[in-house]
């Protein structure tokens, strides 16, 4: 089973898949965002917005320390950008496009945040020691 999940994260699948979920989440419109249970909890949406960016960026990471690319610090910061990036331009999509939806500046915190978080881990965790592929 780990093997299967090492082969599966080793693709591109797993982060297009998250790009496309944080794209496709964040532009619902506010009114099919339930709001009972637990997505009544106070602020609930900010570890979402922590976790769905953390993920871009780890899972983006990932992929490019399983490829044994060269300069992965850099990579990693470029992906932190395009993350960062996203979720501001999302906040503001939100607020001009998408029907019950607001802008709010803690999300954008919140976006960044977790970006932030997945770049620092992945930067300690990989950028020292890229893959090296067989000749």
């Amino acid at each position: 089973m780990l093997l299967l999940l090492k082969r599966l994260f080793s693709t591109f699948v797993p982060a297009i898949f998250w790009t496309i979920l944080i794209q496709v989440l964040l532009c619902l419109p506010g009114s099919s965002i339930p709001s009972g249970g637990i997505f009544s909890t106070p602020q609930i949406d900010k570890l979402v917005h922590v976790t769905l960016f953390g993920g871009f960026t780890w899972l983006w990471s990932y992929w490019l320390y399983r490829r044994g690319v060269n300069n992965l610090a850099l990579l990693f910061f470029i992906i932190y950008i395009i993350a960062a990036a996203d979720g501001i331009v999302l906040e503001f999509v939100q607020r001009d496009y998408i029907p019950n939806r607001s802008f709010d500046p803690v999300d954008i915190i919140a976006d960044m945040g977790g970006a932030s978080i997945a770049f620092g881990i992945c930067n300690i965790r990989y950028a020292g020691r890229a893959i090296k592929k067989p000749l």
